[in-house]
């Protein structure tokens, strides 16, 4: 298994699959890599080296019991690119991931990154504050982490919902929603209530302002979870010539409800 050590002596796995310019993904919550192995696959047959990482105290990662914050985060993409000697990296970042991959950025700027990808990400800001009225109240937050807290398990699976869109028009398969459930429960609870409050708190503006590369935004124009006016519509107003693309109808989880689509809009954006 695939594994490297971070400066505070966590072990975290990750996938390495083709070879040819690296292409870096950091997954969404509460999930591990394994929620893009259809884009790694279709990008390493492709000619792409397609890497993937189980976020700490996520998947098959170690489970500290600190660490769950940004500038943690950063600092472990920071730690798997030099582990890994990338160069002329594309990041992508789906959900919280896409916090992770810009809060990269913002410490250690795009020396070595050649453009950016925001799916669905919680960028500039989620929750909402003063300066940011769009974004969730924090209720809904503090609902999630006692839901966390009581049954875990149910409270993901009923996650799927509005997740998928299943409440909206959209369908998944039984195997699709077992296998998010699975994805879930490999998860530390300490993790996974810790990185609510990171996501829902965390503002990536200052970030988002050192973002000089190529940059493709895609969100859904149904995303109940992450909203897009609160999120991806200011990401894509704040990156100068920034490519935006809405999946109409399409929920946080069009990773899966829109995978061919994506995946084709994910090589073209590459190939330019």
């Amino acid at each position: 298994m695939s594994t490297f050590r971070t400066k505070d002596g966590v072990n975290i796995y990750y996938k390495d699959w083709g070879s040819g310019q690296p292409v870096l993904f950091s997954h969404g919550w509460p999930l591990d890599a394994d929620m893009w192995d259809s884009q790694l696959n279709f990008l390493a047959e492709r000619g792409y080296r397609a890497i993937a990482y189980d976020r700490r105290g996520f998947g098959r990662s170690d489970q500290p019991w600190e660490g769950y914050d940004y500038d943690t985060f950063a600092d472990d993409i920071h730690a798997l690119i030099e582990h890994l000697q990338l160069d002329n990296i594309t990041l992508a970042g789906f959900s919280m991931g896409g916090g992770d991959v810009t809060r990269y950025i913002g410490r250690y700027g795009t020396a070595k990154v050649t453009s950016l990808i925001l799916l669905g990400a919680v960028t500039p800001v989620f929750g909402k504050r003063d300066d940011h009225p769009e974004g969730p109240d924090q209720s809904v937050f503090d609902g999630i982490r006692e839901g966390l807290r009581q049954d875990r398990a149910q409270f993901i699976s009923d996650f799927s919902t509005s997740f998928y869109g299943l409440n909206a028009g959209q369908n998944v398969s039984e195997g699709v929603k077992t296998h998010t459930l699975n994805m879930a429960l490999l998860a530390s609870l300490k993790a996974t209530i810790d990185c609510v409050t990171a996501f829902a708190e965390t503002d990536f503006r200052a970030d988002i302002a050192k973002v000089d590369v190529p940059t493709l935004v895609i969100h859904g124009s149904n995303d109940q979870v992450v909203p897009f006016d609160a999120t991806g519509k200011l990401s894509h107003e704040m990156i100068k010539n920034s490519e935006l693309k809405i999946y109409e109808n399409g929920p946080h989880g069009f990773v899966v409800t829109h995978q061919d689509q994506l995946n084709a809009d994910l090589l073209a954006f590459l190939q330019k």
